[in-house]
């Protein structure tokens, strides 16, 4: 089970997971001795020069993962149209990476509705060794003809949380699983309860492996949370990947 969470670019979390002496630009470095995953969403708005992944891959450990979010000017902008050259450059910049370059995904916009063709050619243009999640926000694609297409093509369906309950179908269709949680029902605010963090833990334990991205950043929840979801799987004996070591949750 890799455990992290969207980003780590966030000056709210000075004080809890970085110190308060500590510059911004050592903040990866930091991070990445804590955690052994991280998902980069800034991809999406503005993708990266090839120097700035491999400046992260330069700056992490050995053991560290990248996941990435996919540009929007293929999602938002081309809506999946002509993917051959938005997905070549993306790969050409986040392929600096190397062996560190994790899942990448694919969020459409929630006003795309189902174009299975489109999605289909998209996923023929990434490499076969490169892992792909796609993350639909319109209703109408959720069937059987999208389970069977990801499937074929070896991609995973994003799992999705909000308000500590799945938005979205629980398909399995590769080998993997990703898992992103948006917001809890928990308080202080978008923190997620015990029970909610148990029962994804339960889903989870039967899952060869895993990616689970905590995305409710706001006042370092996403890094409370993490820790905590880590020490669930711990308790029920699962493999999971480091995680700040937090002592009780406030």
């Amino acid at each position: 089970m890799h455990i992290g969470t969207s980003g780590w670019q966030y000056k709210d979390w000075r004080g809890g997971l970085y110190p308060t002496g500590l510059p911004q630009r050592l903040w990866l470095e930091h991070y990445a001795a804590r955690f052994q995953t991280v998902e980069v969403n800034n991809a999406f708005y503005r993708l990266p020069e090839k120097t700035t992944f491999e400046s992260w891959r330069e700056r992490t450990p050995d053991d560290f993962c990248v996941a990435v979010k996919m540009s929007r000017y293929l999602t938002h902008i081309k809506r999946l149209k002509e993917p051959g050259e938005p997905v070549e450059r993306f790969m050409s910049r986040a392929g600096a990476l190397g062996d560190k370059l994790g899942p990448v995904l694919i969020q459409l916009p929630p006003t795309l509705k189902a174009d299975l063709p489109a999605l289909d050619e998209t996923l023929g243009h990434f490499p076969a060794n490169v892992r792909v999640v796609v993350e639909p926000r319109h209703d109408s694609w959720f069937t059987s003809d999208l389970c069977d297409l990801l499937r074929e093509r070896r991609a995973a369906l994003c799992w999705a949380d909000r308000g500590s309950r799945p938005i979205t179908p629980l398909w399995k269709t590769t080998d993997f699983v990703y898992l992103r949680l948006h917001e809890g029902r928990a308080k202080p605010w978008p923190r997620y309860g015990k029970t909610s963090l148990r029962t994804w833990v339960e889903r989870l334990s039967s899952v060869r492996e895993s990616y689970v991205f905590f995305n409710n950043d706001p006042g370092g929840a996403a890094v409370i949370d993490a820790a905590a979801l880590a020490a669930e799987a711990g308790r029920r004996g699962l493999r999971r990947t480091r995680t700040p070591e937090i002592k009780a949750r406030p």
